[in-house]
């Protein structure tokens, strides 16, 4: 209801998405994201992506070298232009230009929000970080995070939140936030699947464990080791990280899905289709998995292409060797 109100007051309503350059691009990030851009920025939206350069040194990501955080913020970037995110309404704000640019609007607003909050209520939002809430290893610098993470949704000027269910905790700081404020309107929260990882029973995949995870630019080999390898047991939907692949990577980018069952080529043209044969037992994994592998390639070609030669190529060879800090 709430989308649909503001979409009735404005034409273009401003979506605010973040992320921190923290090292080489998994599948979820690349395509589930451009897809889910595309949806929005089609409805008539302007995105402003938030290149949380400063947040990922307060994370310490790449051991806290801003050198390096900004380079792989433009390897991210040369991503999501080579996988086919429509770029027309599309704006990448990096974070410490912005913030130095309006310091005095910026920090007031992550002051206010400081003071309006206990320590324990923003320790709870640690959790956007991939830290434990209320961890003991958390460091000074993480503290102002979710504070600075809350003020960006007001410093953007968004009307929508579209991130993923990781960060709802600090989404709803914002609304709340919004309410003390008493507000107009609230930022809508459009929260994004936390696509699984590989290996049984990992809820999301993990930057620090490559077999777990599809990367932007793995070869055709790659894919089809990590695919063979996965997880997917037979007739079982629940947890099973191909089925999810198959929903939210294959028929989110084609909407179709082409399997080769029992001899026999079959054309899929619903996701609910799909599960009810592998369900069933008329669609095996043996099958499933080939299916997956030729259509992630076929969706990753155009990325790989991108940087085999020539400056992007020069770029991801630089990435490749920085270590991945957690």
């Amino acid at each position: 209801d709430e989308l649909r109100t503001l979409f009735m007051a404005k034409e273009h309503p401003i979506v605010y998405d973040g992320f921190e350059p923290s090292g080489r691009m998994h599948i979820a990030q690349g395509v589930l994201r451009s897809i889910n851009v595309n949806k929005l920025t089609s409805a008539g939206c302007v995105f402003k992506f938030w290149v949380a350069d400063w947040f990922a040194q307060l994370n310490n990501k790449m051991g806290g070298d801003l050198a390096k955080i900004r380079m792989v913020g433009q390897y991210m970037i040369e991503i999501w232009k080579a996988i086919g995110m429509d770029m027309t309404n599309v704006r990448f704000l990096w974070a410490s230009e912005e913030i130095n640019a309006h310091a005095d609007e910026y920090w007031s607003r992550v002051m206010e929000i400081a003071r309006l909050n206990t320590l324990t209520r923003i320790k709870r939002c640690c959790t956007i970080m991939g830290r434990q809430e209320g961890g003991d290893d958390i460091s000074s610098a993480q503290i102002f995070y979710p504070c600075m993470q809350c003020a960006d949704v007001f410093f953007l000027k968004a009307d929508i939140c579209q991130l993923g269910m990781d960060q709802r905790k600090v989404n709803m700081l914002a609304r709340e936030y919004a309410g003390d404020k008493k507000m107009r309107f609230k930022p809508v929260i459009i929260s994004h699947h936390m696509l699984m990882g590989l290996k049984e029973g990992q809820e999301k995949m993990s930057k620090s464990d490559p077999e777990s995870a599809i990367f932007m630019e793995d070869t055709i080999v790659e894919v089809n080791r990590k695919i063979k390898k996965a997880f997917c047991p037979p007739q079982v939907v629940e947890g099973n990280p191909i089925l999810d692949y198959c929903k939210h990577i294959i028929f989110g980018y084609y909407n179709r899905m082409d399997v080769t069952v029992n001899g026999e080529p079959t054309e899929y043209l619903t996701y609910e289709a799909l599960v009810e044969d592998y369900a069933s037992g008329r669609l095996y994994p043996n099958d499933l998995k080939p299916a997956v592998s030729e259509a992630l390639n076929r969706i990753l070609e155009p990325v790989r292409n991108h940087f085999a030669s020539g400056e992007p190529k020069a770029l991801l060879d630089k990435i490749k060797k920085f270590k991945i800090t957690k």
